[in-house]
């Protein structure tokens, strides 16, 4: 793929292509389970019912299309024993989410420790 180029989108549930390769990444990420099957897939292959339960049993057919257009922007590739792996594209992902991961486990820390008190309340008072 050029550097140049805007990835394309899968099957975008927006009627617009982002037209920036940072939001037709987001875009995909974003989608239901996809981060979650990165995520699983990170330390090696696992095959399609492997995948599922390490997914929290999602739907074989929401897996299966996860897995079709993560396979179509090139970062998962089925391999010719059936087991579902990363490409160096998505394992490349993977490093650059690692630093998240540390991030949101601090985070979650720093919420779990704060007084319920200080917490950000979603409703004010009336």
């Amino acid at each position: 793929m050029s550097a140049t180029r805007t990835p394309r989108t899968v099957r975008a549930s927006r009627p617009s292509r982002p037209s920036r390769p940072i939001m037709a990444v987001l875009d995909w990420l974003g989608r239901r389970w996809a981060l979650r099957v990165l995520w699983e897939l990170r330390d090696g292959a696992l095959a399609f019912r492997a995948l599922q339960e390490r997914c929290d049993a999602v739907s074989p057919t929401v897996l299966n299309e996860r897995l079709r257009e993560l396979r179509e922007v090139g970062v998962v590739e089925l391999q010719a024993a059936g087991g579902y792996v990363l490409t160096m594209d998505g394992q490349a992902l993977g490093a650059v989410l690692l630093p998240l991961q540390r991030w949101a486990e601090q985070w979650g820390r720093r919420e779990r420790a704060r007084p319920e008190a200080r917490r950000v309340r979603t409703r004010r008072a009336p």
